[in-house]
């Protein structure tokens, strides 16, 4: 992997607050081939560790998988990109920058259309995303937040999932079933189908989505406490 990480401190003011804001950055050149997923995954989850942050690995990880996912199967096998990782305080942003400028759009997925899930997973774990065309093409990015109130932000998100999934999976089959506790369980299951498709163990899945969710819950203990 022809990637070099290049992390550094900026000081910046953002419009209508005094002061500066410390601002981490991580770039990442690299070429788009299903090889360089698993690597670049690992070397976000290095970068988030030396940022003290290793419980956002495994979301990010997520996210960087779909959107360099979507640079292979939308702009070219073998395509030149950047990935761009960047720590603002109470949020982590990903950035992919290529060379096309066609902007992707959220459209419905249909049950057996896997490509047209990759934007609303995006959506569906991010606070915020979105395009911007850049002057040699485009960059997508997302951003997830580090604060305290994550874990709400998490269950809201997770509602919006559930709610969306069930209008796309749609049907009476799905209606006569038990609200979103019964679509969580299909939701799981087709994560589990997605990622055996792209070679992953889902044990595994599994078991570090229990790890993480369990850091987070363990990490809240002490401000309820307080």
């Amino acid at each position: 992997m022809r990637s070099i990480c290049v992390a550094w401190e900026e000081e910046w003011s953002l419009p209508g607050y005094e002061g500066t804001e410390p601002r981490f950055r991580c770039v990442l050149p690299f070429e788009a081939v299903p090889a360089e997923v698993r690597l670049l995954r690992r070397a976000v989850a290095k970068q988030l560790s030396q940022w003290g942050m290793p419980t956002a690995a495994d979301e990010a990880e997520l996210l960087v998988t779909e959107l360099v996912t979507n640079v292979i199967k939308h702009v070219g096998d073998g395509a030149s990109a950047t990935l761009i990782l960047e720590w603002r305080r109470e949020r982590l942003r990903v950035e992919v920058h290529d060379k096309s400028r066609t902007v992707p759009s959220l459209r419905a997925a249909i049950c057996d259309d896997e490509c047209g899930r990759g934007l609303h997973l995006l959506a569906a774990l991010a606070v915020d995303w979105g395009t911007v065309l850049t002057a040699v093409g485009k960059a997508v990015w997302c951003e997830i937040s580090l604060d305290s109130g994550r874990a709400c932000r998490r269950l809201e998100r997770a509602v919006e999932a559930l709610e969306s999934y069930q209008v796309t999976s749609g049907g009476a089959a799905m209606e006569m079933r038990t609200g979103l506790e019964e679509a969580a369980v299909e939701l799981i299951a087709d994560l589990l189908h997605w990622t055996a498709a792209r070679g992953h163990d889902p044990d595994d899945i599994l078991d570090r989505a229990q790890m993480h969710y369990e850091a987070e819950v363990d990490a809240a203990e002490p401000a309820h406490a307080a």
